[in-house]
């Protein structure tokens, strides 16, 4: 199976290398960043979407948002112009799962394929190959999809039909950033109580407020450390999505609603590019302390 890929950035740039390491042929292409490493690990190179979809049987999208997505599978350069009937689509961007659903019945008028396959873990699991994929789509192309998928992934879980995937990320983006909250608030009370917010850490860590979330991030705090796997402006763009899914749904989310704004101010001060534990910024500048070792 011949596989492409559009969108070489942080996540993207390693999903592909591990596509690439994977024993797949591997053509790429990205309108801003650069293909350089990939082309010298024996990626071809071309210059559009399209060109991409030609050389492909199975193509992956990992962009920043909706409308990159869009652009890049429905312009006149996009994947849509440039595939055969049978191609599979697996989108791998955070979107929305109304554009999914979009986008799949687009496809399906070109005998196209598609699948949405976001992912969630960040730079490192990115990096080895290690990412949580929840893939929405017909279950027989999933079964195509999943060995390729299974180079980037250590759990690949087909959640529904098309959309489900998006559904599946978005849930997963509100327990990230509510997490991150909590532990946010739970450190900065501990630090301006007196208590050395490293010896919580250790103290609870092995217990019921233990998480994944709180064992990644809160080292990163005690470091001062705000270099992103998940950056800010990246965290508001899927909890937009969160909020306008539940609109539609008609579905109350306040937690999240207030989790958004204290994002939207971090950004305003300027942190759009900081790691998401830089939520506790927020905490720390309205108790005036700093959660660190």
């Amino acid at each position: 199976m011949k596989i492409g890929f559009i969108g070489l950035g942080i996540m993207g740039r390693a999903m592909a290398r591990n596509v690439l390491q994977g024993g797949y042929s591997l053509t790429v292409y990205d309108k801003f960043a650069s293909c350089d490493e990939i082309k010298a690990l024996g990626a071809a190179v071309v210059s559009s979407s399209r060109e991409v979809a030609a050389a492909s049987d199975l193509v992956i999208t990992m962009l920043p948002n909706t409308p990159h997505v869009k652009e890049a599978i429905l312009g006149p350069d996009g994947v849509l112009a440039g595939a055969q009937p049978g191609l599979i689509i697996v989108d791998m961007s955070s979107i929305a799962p109304a554009a999914s659903k979009e986008l799949h019945a687009e496809a399906q008028k070109r005998g196209v394929a598609m699948l949405d396959a976001p992912v969630s873990g960040g730079e490192p699991k990115a990096i080895d190959g290690t990412l949580a994929i929840m893939v929405g789509g017909d279950a027989a192309v999933f079964e195509r999809a999943k060995p390729v998928l299974e180079k980037m992934g250590s759990s690949v879980v087909h959640v529904g039909e098309i959309g489900a995937g998006n559904v599946t990320k978005l849930a997963n983006q509100i327990i990230v950033a509510l997490n991150i909250a909590a532990v946010s608030e739970a450190f900065v009370l501990a630090t301006k109580a007196g208590v050395s917010p490293e010896a919580v850490f250790n103290a609870i860590k092995g217990g019921l407020a233990g998480s994944t979330v709180m064992n990644a991030k809160v080292p990163m705090i005690l470091a001062g450390d705000f270099k992103p796997g998940g950056r800010l402006e990246l965290h508001t763009k899927d909890l937009l999505n969160v909020l306008e899914t539940s609109r539609e749904l008609h579905v109350s989310l306040p937690l999240t609603a207030t989790c958004m704004e204290i994002i939207q101010s971090l950004i305003c001060d300027g942190m759009s590019g900081y790691d998401h534990c830089a939520i506790v910024r927020y905490y720390e500048k309205l108790a005036q302390v700093e959660v660190r070792k």
